[in-house]
């Protein structure tokens, strides 16, 4: 018996058979740091010699095929592989938004996942023009993703203030799978200041493929919302958020100065460094509506801070 294969995480049984989408509602995808699946139990001893038991995110390969092609094998925590595949075709401009996806198969026991299109795609040519990024793990960039992007007219759109800081307070505050082990990367998508879908994986370029897998497969208007990433604001990001079509990108870390090109030429909207009140906006800033009292703000608390809240990494 099948399963939603992107749904909550309590679908992704131990099983042989192949499952396929159904037709379904958008979820409210957030993390759920306790799944058994997605940590493990390791034991250690601390800088005094005692012994310590902490949890730590699990690395699990996962196949992408697109049709009969195998494109890559992936590490990830294992979690919304649908989504993950369908946003990393999509992302490396493998598939086009206008593209037919007939059937999305996951086996657990092989992880192997397979996405069927209605018509043959082009990925030989594409597979020969692959180049490395800066994402950690295995970041990679097709040699025609520059091409695509200049041409993605973005929205106007604007950024409250007030929606910023609410947005962060939000998610910082958030249970997730960081605050439980660390080691790990998460990228929002928000309407204003309410999160939507939030993912994590082990690299940054995993989670935001999910959230493009998610916009795809439930047909998600990206041109009101905000991505948020705990990850470096480089030229993958950029891309990645302009591949999508949302507007407005914005990170807890830091910038690289192509990903403040790019995202100048495009028109995006790039804020970075944002943490408790301060933040810093290098792009796009005729968005930004400034209707918040600082006053009112409070600073983000030790117990909340997160990678990049001591440096740019």
């Amino acid at each position: 018996m099948g399963c939603f294969i992107s749904g909550w995480r309590k679908c992704h049984a131990t099983r042989r058979l192949m499952m396929k989408i159904d037709k379904a509602p958008v979820p409210l995808i957030l993390p759920d740091p306790h799944d058994p699946r997605l940590t493990e139990r390791v034991s250690g001893t601390d800088q005094a010699g005692a012994s310590v038991d902490i949890n730590v995110p699990v690395e699990r390969p996962l196949t992408l095929y697109l049709n009969a092609q195998e494109i890559v094998t992936m590490m990830t925590i294992g979690d919304y592989p649908e989504y993950l595949a369908l946003g990393y075709l999509l992302n490396q401009n493998m598939l086009r938004y206008d593209d037919v996806v007939t059937d999305v198969e996951y086996d657990d026991d092989l992880q192997v996942v397979v996405v069927r299109t209605e018509h043959h795609t082009n990925f030989e040519h594409k597979l020969k023009k692959r180049t490395q990024t800066s994402g950690c793990a295995q970041g990679t960039a097709f040699g025609d993703l520059l091409d695509a992007v200049e041409k993605v007219v973005l929205p106007k759109a604007e950024l409250r203030t007030s929606w910023l800081y609410q947005m962060t307070h939000t998610i910082n505050t958030m249970p997730s799978l960081y605050l439980e082990a660390g080691a790990i990367h998460g990228c929002v998508l928000c309407k204003e200041g309410a999160p939507l879908c939030y993912t994590e994986d082990v690299g940054r370029h995993n989670a935001v493929d999910k959230i493009a897998g998610w916009i795809y497969r439930h047909g998600v208007e990206p041109g009101d919302k905000i991505l948020y990433t705990t990850g470096r604001l480089t030229s993958e990001m950029v891309i990645k958020t302009v591949r999508m079509g949302i507007p407005i990108l914005v990170s807890r870390s830091g910038f690289t100065a192509w990903g403040v090109d790019l995202a100048r030429q495009v028109g995006l909207t790039l804020i970075g460094r944002t943490r408790g009140k301060r933040f810093i906006a290098l792009s796009g800033q005729e968005r930004i509506i400034y209707d918040q009292n600082l006053a009112f703000v409070e600073e983000e608390s030790a117990r909340h801070k997160r990678k990049g809240a001591d440096g740019d990494r």
